[in-house]
């Protein structure tokens, strides 16, 4: 990769994986984009920044092109409960915009990375060590525009020859940029309420067991697979990646070794738990880790200690 694209800058993934992408290739070389422009802080003012509509092929093109861009990393998305109140919405971006994005990366020889999700998944799929080739069956909108987005880049790879990449993330927990309607995020919100002091009601009930991540290995994740021996890649999209699995009960203990004084209860949200309930426990990525190397630094304690301790120099 020379230069880089990433549509959707601004958001969780987006925000931290610009800076980081910036310090591996250089400033000027990478170029963020979103729908929401101008953009603030180090997404505008630490390298060249564009307002992209990412269901506007167009305006991806025309980027390209100014850019000199070889490698598009499409991360505009809806997520999944914010996607089940909009179904259309989440369709649209989802995978209209992904079409908009194979299409330029066919048109202009782009290397393409779109992450997909656990969200991929349903009630049927193996909810323990998630094989890499398995049923997908999701119940949740979110979910089917993940499927389809696998399916439609590999055919965009054999058919055009495209080189299409992802991986299957976890739930992600970040200390920078707080979620925006994901399933997960209560794995986010709890450390926040826990080092302002205050009591955190948990949206999902005990023994919910779901594969997450911290951002680091998110991003980590981003650059090994799009570095990788192409020759090596044989599933492309989507590689199952994990870390560490945890229901909130297992969180709650790690956050009270640190804060003794921090209270928790459960109010479930229908919605999520639902959602939660249709997703794997954990999955197996023997896979990502034969084919591109792939080796996660954290888990829940080494995590949860960094977490506290960066929120707390933040919130303070």
């Amino acid at each position: 990769m020379k230069k880089i694209l990433i549509i959707g800058a601004s958001g969780q993934i987006g925000s931290e994986l610009t800076p980081f992408l910036r310090n591996i290739y250089g400033s000027n070389h990478v170029v963020a984009a979103d729908c929401f422009f101008p953009l603030k802080g180090e997404l505008a003012e630490g390298g060249p920044s564009c307002k992209i509509d990412a269901t506007n092929a167009q305006e991806i093109a025309d980027a390209v092109k100014k850019y000199d861009i070889d490698a598009v990393f499409n991360l505009a998305a809806i997520l999944s409960a914010k996607a089940e109140e909009s179904p259309m919405l989440g369709w649209n971006i989802g995978v209209g915009a992904l079409l908009n994005c194979l299409e330029v990366a066919r048109e202009f020889n782009t290397a393409l990375f779109t992450p997909s999700s656990i969200g991929a998944f349903g009630p049927e799929t193996p909810r323990m060590n998630t094989p890499q080739d398995t049923i997908q069956r999701p119940k949740t909108i979110y979910g089917v525009t993940k499927v389809t987005g696998e399916l439609i880049s590999d055919y965009y790879f054999q058919r055009f020859g495209v080189d299409t990449r992802s991986v299957r993330y976890p739930g992600i927990i970040s200390n920078v940029t707080l979620p925006g309607g994901g399933t997960t995020d209560y794995a986010v919100e709890i450390y926040y309420a826990a080092v302002k002091g205050e009591k955190f009601y948990c949206p999902l009930q005990a023994g919910t067991l779901m594969d997450m991540m911290y951002m680091p290995d998110a991003l980590d994740a981003v650059v090994q697979l799009m570095e990788a021996d192409p020759s090596k890649l044989k599933h492309r999209n989507s590689f199952n990646i994990a870390s560490m699995s945890f229901d909130p009960e297992m969180i709650y203990t790690a956050i009270r070794k640190r804060i003794p004084d921090f209270v928790m209860e459960y109010k479930q949200d229908e919605v999520r738990q639902r959602i939660a309930d249709s997703w794997p426990d954990s999955m197996d990525d023997t896979c990502a880790r034969e084919e591109w190397g792939w080796n996660p630094n954290y888990n829940l304690e080494t995590m949860t200690d960094d977490m506290i301790k960066v929120l707390r120099e933040k919130l303070k």
